[in-house]
């Protein structure tokens, strides 16, 4: 099976011209489907697809990998391209976790927190043709490619960010990012994940996505995988269950941090590369 993943939104640009900006959205082509992974932040998912020469317009669903703005920013103008483009009638399927419009915070304690869920609505986004599938648990989008539904805790060194929050009768609380999900590809090479934040943990990730799959081999994993706070020992471990499986591309991005990403490319060489935006990575 052919797949190319394209990288239209990302913290840095990979290309003259392209935005770079706090955030991610990959398209993914592949099974037959086209597939938007997130949104970035804002319209400029549509200026560097613009620029990419990516139509969005005919794109076939879209995935959102949790409710966080950074993700989901873009969400309201790329249905109002689908809409506006004349070539479909029929709303466009939206899938992701029930908990994607949950409130959601980022806070320190003795600071204003700061909203960083998404900035529409439900009612707003069906009004513009999104027809949401929420679900918790996986989602088969073709024979193939399916979400991870809620990801499992299984390893103890992957904590969650504790100021990331959700405000409960005037409290804010560590939210459990039970919304966090990521997109499986199964292919005779073995499974490529694509990520968007990892919230629940990288390895926490790949592991759930063997498990539900039943498939060992990880040929690929590309997206966010929020280390960038992580420490040492967090960063060991990763590094040991990485290359205990073998995988055969690593392209991060996002949430992983310069100085994670750094000790990534420094142990994986070859395997390894940054996920900016305009890359264009066929598996």
């Amino acid at each position: 099976m052919s797949i190319t993943v394209t990288t239209l939104v990302e913290n840095t640009a990979g290309g003259p011209s392209l935005y770079g900006e706090w955030g991610q959205s990959l398209l993914v082509e592949a099974d037959g489907m086209r597939i938007l992974f997130d949104t970035g932040p804002s319209q400029h998912v549509l200026d560097n697809a613009n620029k990419l020469s990516v139509e969005l317009n005919t794109i076939d669903k879209i995935v959102l990998s949790h409710g966080h703005y950074d993700h989901t920013g873009g969400l309201m103008d790329v249905l109002a391209l689908i809409q506006g483009s004349g070539n479909r009638q029929e709303e466009i399927e939206v899938i992701g976790h029930p908990d994607i419009f949950q409130e959601k915070y980022f806070y320190i304690e003795g600071l204003p927190a700061r909203s960083i869920g998404i900035p529409f609505t439900r009612t707003e986004l069906e009004a513009m043709g999104a027809r949401f599938k929420l679900s918790r648990e996986p989602v088969k989008l073709t024979e193939n490619i399916i979400t991870t539904g809620e990801v499992e805790i299984s390893v103890d060194f992957e904590p969650i960010d504790a100021n990331l929050c959700i405000k409960e009768k005037e409290k804010y609380l560590p939210d459990p990012l039970a919304d966090d999900l990521s997109l499986i590809i199964k292919t005779e090479k073995g499974l490529v994940i694509l990520l968007g934040c990892a919230h629940r943990g990288l390895i926490n990730t790949i592991l759930h996505a063997q498990k539900i799959t039943g498939v060992r081999p990880i040929y690929a994993v590309i997206g966010g995988t929020h280390l960038i706070s992580a420490d040492k020992t967090r960063m060991d471990k990763t590094i040991q269950a990485l290359k205990s499986m073998n995988i055969s591309k690593l392209g991060v991005s996002h949430c992983t941090g310069m100085k994670s990403g750094a000790i990534l490319a420094n142990e994986f060489s070859d395997t390894f590369f940054f996920n900016s935006a305009g890359i264009r990575t066929s598996l």
